[in-house]
């Protein structure tokens, strides 16, 4: 298996995570359990929209410290008309390693349980399908490590929801660009949803 980059944890002035190789904040300095709250479960009328289904999905691009995926699996948690089963996709060109996304994640409290479910199950930085489950199964995490037009094209997925996360476009115009967009609409269920 061919490795990928890690990225490197740095932090900004006020102490958010920063990413030095896009020079972008990892979430707003206003609180990032809050952002992803509002801007993507918010965003795509969630959990409302997952009640009383079987299987729910959701596709982000740009894993990042993981705050949007423990975000919908603390609120599925917490939902009891929530799907039997959440499916959460992930694209990360550079994941962080196992010991600076737990730093990074140290801070929010609300979630240190899942936070640490998550760490102890992290990959090794290999390109490539990574499925992680929690919760007996229930909750199924698949990292897609490496280049976005690499690993796309090989995903067979119905999407219900897409997270767009991936930096701002001006810092990462890759994971914007037309041809992921097309790989997205591809994978897009009829009645998708889109936040960012």
């Amino acid at each position: 298996m061919i490795a990928v980059p890690t990225a490197s944890l740095a932090r900004s002035g006020d102490g958010t995570a920063f990413s030095d190789e896009f020079q972008d904040v990892y979430h707003s300095t206003q609180g990032g359990l809050a952002q992803s709250r509002h801007v993507f479960l918010a965003g795509n009328a969630l959990p409302d929209r997952w009640r009383g289904r079987d299987a729910f999905v959701i596709l982000e691009t740009g894993f990042g410290l993981g705050l949007n995926f423990l975000a919908a699996w603390h609120a599925w948690r917490a939902d009891p008309s929530r799907p039997r089963r959440l499916h959460f996709i992930s694209v990360e060109s550079r994941p962080l390693d196992a010991k600076d996304l737990a730093s990074a994640l140290a801070s929010f409290d609300e979630l240190a349980p899942l936070s640490r479910a998550l760490c102890a199950s992290w990959p090794p930085p290999l390109a490539g399908f990574h499925r992680l489950h929690f919760d007996g199964g229930n909750v199924i995490l698949t990292l897609l490590l490496g280049d976005a037009m690499t690993v796309l094209p090989q995903l067979v997925a119905c999407v219900d929801a897409f997270f767009l996360d991936g930096f701002s476009p001006a810092k990462n115009p890759g994971i914007w660009s037309p041809e992921v967009v097309r790989e997205l609409a591809r994978i897009a269920a009829r009645d998708a949803t889109l936040a960012t």
